[in-house]
């Protein structure tokens, strides 16, 4: 497993704590940025992480922003990207379990650095369940497709 890192700004500070984290779990992480406090656009950095869960070259991305809305509208701009925002361990859960989200989306703002990492641990460890999941999943891709 390797996780596609990225956050703004607002978000820098809370990214820099999960890659501690991802370290102390050896868990292997790619930086996409940002990389200090100053002033920049999320989308921006969304973009350069999602690319690398599209190319195969990551198996997740975790972003981080002030809110993590801003960062979730972005990533779900992508094709075949599904991204959540969570702010607690059971939407984590289940947006793995039921929904096979590859991003997970987390506001610096919101939520503080020990909340964030159990999130995370919930969201990578959580199997897809596949099943009747796994047919609504492919009428997304269908929407997706369609567009």
């Amino acid at each position: 497993m390797k996780i596609a890192m990225a956050s703004d700004h607002g978000g820098f500070a809370l990214k820099a704590s999960l890659m501690k984290h991802l370290d102390e779990e050896k868990i292997e992480y790619i930086d996409c940025g940002t990389y200090s406090e100053e002033s920049c656009d999320y989308p921006d950095f969304a973009e350069k992480a999602c690319k690398l869960v599209q190319q195969g070259e990551a198996t997740y991305a975790i972003l981080v922003c002030g809110t993590g809305i801003g960062m979730c509208i972005a990533a779900n701009k992508m094709k075949g990207i599904r991204a959540a925002l969570c702010g607690d361990t059971f939407s984590a859960h289940f947006t793995r379990a039921h929904n096979d989200a590859n991003v997970m989306t987390l506001g610096a703002r919101v939520v503080g650095p020990g909340l964030a990492e159990f999130i995370m641990d919930e969201f990578l460890k959580t199997p897809f369940e596949g099943g009747r999941h796994a047919r609504r999943i492919a009428k997304i891709a269908a929407i997706e497709e369609a567009q």
